[in-house]
């Protein structure tokens, strides 16, 4: 079943590596990530990964199992 008119939003988390490449992932979706050199670039990866992960777990569409609630930095010594 394909749901064209229904939208959702998602919060995407975004790192830089050591070598300059931007990676997002969606905490909602486990496993759902992806990479690119630009911003711009992982924008687009990111909404295509998204796509395919729901058409995938199309379970998924209509409940998201977590609720994004925040960021913070914890730190620890080493």
């Amino acid at each position: 079943m394909i749901y064209t008119n229904m939208r959702k939003e998602f919060t995407i988390v975004i790192e830089q590596d050591e070598d300059g490449i931007y990676v997002a992932s969606v905490p909602e979706l486990e496993g759902c990530h992806t990479q690119a050199k630009t911003l711009d670039e992982l924008r687009e990866r990111i909404k295509e990964a998204i796509q395919l992960y729901l058409e995938v777990e199309s379970d998924l569409i209509k409940e998201v199992p977590l609720e994004f609630v925040g960021i913070q930095k914890v730190g620890v010594a080493v």
